[in-house]
């Protein structure tokens, strides 16, 4: 066997495995080799616990005293870490710590509870009102009412059968009548609809089948990461992903209790954070995952001045919603709305319960008669007006429940004189810690963060649609571009603050692929000739479901390039269903449905989308600009870049599960993109001096007519990343005529074409000459070799 080589405590560059039952841990063995020698440092593996079978992500965990058993199991596990480990690859792992799934005959902890009720020892492990449903779990799994479910509904030994559902039965009850038996359980069978209304138990967002868990409570916290922790502590895993910290109840509080547990060993956070807001600064993380990287890297490749006019132009084309005359904040706030009511409204109605008890034991009597319809209104008021997920305690939650909020919701009340119910409220959230409005307080950040994932991320993001490309996870589709400026300073944060976080371009979860998105942005650089193209389109097309639709499709298949019908139609029909506006997940409408197939077999996917394709083949200059400049900020940027499978080489994926495809190790042709990829992986092994943690970050200005079409920085001076921005704006004004890019001092390499050397003031039309991205690295090394 290969000598085993030492790996990094923290990553260079971590390269994201998809593990399902299709793609196991042997199978992600058999690409070690080729994974190293990409040049990154760590595998980063999906959850590996026992999950659901067949589950294609692992996020629906079962079990976490296994490693999962469809991959491979445990020995399977060691086999893939001892090899990566033979190769230099470290492994991180991701793991759930706010929810199991809600399938009692997978999860034997859940099993227990149905069974025993809230004196089984496992009822501490799950976040349920017990105080609701007579005392009694919802299960909402029935296909209709329970009277007109009870012929499905089986009692079979020690069980309770109905269709695939398995459920216990409490000891005593096997004889009784099957109505008297229901009743006689810790749990009640019921019509899934209700899962809106008369839920007991919190959720994964909206998602029925996921149960939340108390990891708050130590001993639950030692029972659900023993397994994980044993690992890290025995090396098999070197790192960890932390998925959805925002569901807990206590983060700050979780996340020492890890960091303590682990060592210190690197993790990252899935951590979505607003324009603005910045990670907790007493979080023991390396940093997020990095959607915050994403939005900037975004941002420099779109055109403010052309996302306005795109934007301009949807709004005729499409005419969405007009009470809200297509506007970004406007339709996140009617989604917010619309969420509380409906999807999160049994969430509310917990929050609210518990608000109007405490304010009906506060001391002050002008507050205690507060009616519970004000108390419901004032928390709902609040929770639509937060522009970032949720507060924290190791923050001023003041600046997340501001005055300027409260205001607003104040100014909502139709019955003045129970306006003042915003204040009572707000004190609940904002005043002196006591242990009595922990619960409160933990509540409504819990129901926050949900409500801001379904409303932005699942509904706004499909309802707004100007430039798909600006619909992505911590993205801003308001004001999608980002200056130059604003990136750099971005940067410069990054490195003082989080110099080892997570940088991402494309994830599991990213609705778009990278590379999709850096074809849309193109958009901006013409959104009249896209305008027009659309125009001529809407002429020629008699079965266009909506505007909105319209726009949309004809956006996906521009980014896309060619795909078969099947993929760009389930991910519009997902599209349609997540907006909401004419057919939902569960109010589906199948005359619309069906239309909106046609519409993408006869017009995207038909004769009339040759003419988007052939307007894409017009642009690719453009969009390989885009590609490449995007993969090669990604790259070299401060932070840790983590790829998603597949994207070394170029990698088209639509919303999930498009981009859950199966990949090839190596890639059939990595092409300019992988070329790209692998000398800037190997750079960053060869040169941890440049990228690491004591690195440091200069942004170089181009100087010339076209300075602003250049973005260039320096790594510890001792690598140069350079690309070009808005490229078919570049052309359109006459190219780069006399722009220079004044490098730092010393020869400078090109990487990526090592015949070529430079020094001093480089034309930006030499230095882009053979592609629109520059990698240079300093081979002098020199007085001054180390300043930046």
């Amino acid at each position: 066997m290969t000598p085993e080589r030492p790996r990094p405590a923290v990553p260079t560059a971590t390269y994201r495995l998809q593990l399902q039952p299709a793609f196991p841990f042997a199978a992600a063995e058999a690409a070690v080799p080729y994974l190293a020698s990409l040049g990154v440092s760590h595998l980063h593996l999906s959850p590996v616990l026992e999950a659901v079978p067949g589950s294609t992500h692992g996020y629906d965990v079962v079990d976490h005293a296994r490693v999962r058993g469809e991959l491979g199991g445990e020995d399977g596990l060691r086999a893939l870490a001892r090899t990566a480990h033979a190769h230099g690859l470290g492994l991180v792992v991701d793991i759930v710590p706010n929810h199991m799934a809600m399938s009692p005959r997978h999860n034997r902890a859940l099993w227990e509870v149905l069974r025993e009720g809230p004196a089984s020892p496992y009822a501490r492990w799950f976040d349920i009102d017990w105080e609701a449903q007579g005392g009694r779990l919802l299960l909402p799994v029935l296909g209709g009412p329970l009277g007109q479910e009870l012929e499905h509904l089986r009692p079979d030994g020690n069980v309770l059968r109905y269709h695939d559902h398995e459920f216990p039965l409490r000891e005593g009850t096997e004889k009784l009548p099957l109505l008297q038996l229901l009743d006689a359980q810790w749990y009640r069978p019921a019509w899934w609809r209700l899962a809106r209304t008369d839920l007991n138990y919190r959720r994964f967002f909206s998602i029925s089948e996921l149960i939340g868990v108390r990891v708050e409570d130590p001993e639950v916290f030692a029972a659900t990461h023993d397994k994980i922790l044993g690992l890290v502590r025995e090396g098999v895993v070197d790192g960890l992903r932390i998925d959805h910290p925002d569901g807990l109840a206590d983060p700050d509080g979780y996340l020492a209790r890890l960091d303590e547990a682990t060592g210190g060993r690197w993790t990252v956070v899935e951590k979505i954070l607003s324009d603005g807001e910045h990670l907790p600064g007493s979080w023991p993380v390396a940093g997020t995952t990095g959607y915050d990287a994403l939005r900037h890297i975004d941002g420099i490749f779109t055109d403010p001045v052309g996302a306005d006019e795109l934007t301009l132009r949807y709004r005729k084309f499409a005419t969405p919603q007009a009470d809200l005359g297509g506007q970004w904040e406007p339709t996140v706030r009617r989604a917010a709305y619309t969420v509380l009511a409906h999807e999160l409204a049994a969430e509310s109605d917990r929050l609210a319960r518990t608000a109007d008890r405490l304010v009906a034991a506060s001391p002050d009597a002008s507050l205690r008669d507060r009616a519970p319809w004000a108390v419901a209104a004032a928390l709902r008021e609040l929770l639509v007006r937060l522009d970032v997920y949720r507060p924290y305690a190791s923050g001023d939650a003041a600046r997340v429940v501001t005055e300027e909020a409260a205001r607003e919701a104040r100014s909502a009340f139709t019955v003045p004189e129970e306006a003042d119910a915003v204040d009572a409220v707000r004190g609940l959230l904002l005043g002196p810690a006591t242990p009595e409005l922990q619960e409160i307080r933990t509540r409504f950040a819990q129901t926050a963060s949900a409500l801001r994932a379904k409303s932005v991320e699942d509904s706004a993001f499909y309802r707004y649609a100007p430039l798909l490309s600006a619909t992505e996870v911590g993205g801003s589709p308001g004001s999608p571009a980002v200056s130059p400026a604003d990136f750099h300073a971005y940067c410069g944060r990054v490195q003082r603050d989080w110099p080892a976080t997570g940088v991402v371009v494309s994830t599991h979860d990213t609705k778009r692929s990278a590379d999709v998105r850096a074809a849309l942005a193109v958009l901006t650089e013409c959104p009249e000739r896209w305008a027009e193209l659309l125009a001529e389109l809407s002429r020629d097309a008699t079965d266009v479901p909506d505007g909105q639709l319209a726009w949309a499709a004809w956006q996906t298949v521009f980014g896309l390039g060619p795909a078969s019908a099947d993929r760009v139609r389930d991910a519009l029909l997902k599209h349609v269903r997540e907006a909401g506006l004419h057919t939902t997940w569960t109010e589906q409408d199948p005359a619309y449905e069906e239309a909106v197939a046609a519409f993408v077999a006869h017009g995207p996917c038909g004769a009339p989308g040759e003419r988007v394709a052939e307007l894409r083949r017009r642009l690719e200059p453009h969009v390989r600009a885009n590609v490449l400049g995007t993969a090669l900020t990604h790259l070299t940027m401060p932070g840790v870049p983590d790829l998603y499978q597949g994207t070394e080489a170029e990698y088209r994926a639509l919303v999930d599960p498009d981009n859950r495809r199966p990949v090839d190790f190596p890639p059939d042709d990595p092409g300019e993109k992988g070329a790209v990829t692998a000398a800037a992986l190997r750079l960053r092994a060869r040169r941890p001096d440049a990228f690491g943690s004591a690195a440091t970050y200069e942004a170089l200005p181009a100087e010339g007519a076209a300075a602003e079409h250049c973005v260039a920085f320096a790594r510890s001076g001792r690598v140069v990343t350079a690309v070009t921005r808005l490229s078919l704006r570049l052309v359109d004004a006459g190219g780069w005529r006399d722009t220079v890019l004044p490098l730092p001092p010393g020869r400078w390499a090109d990487v990526l074409s090592p015949e070529r050397e430079f020094a001093g003031s480089v034309p930006l039309a030499n230095l882009f000459a053979p592609l629109p991205v520059a990698l240079l690295e300093r081979v002098d090394e020199g007085d001054g070799a180390g300043a930046a």
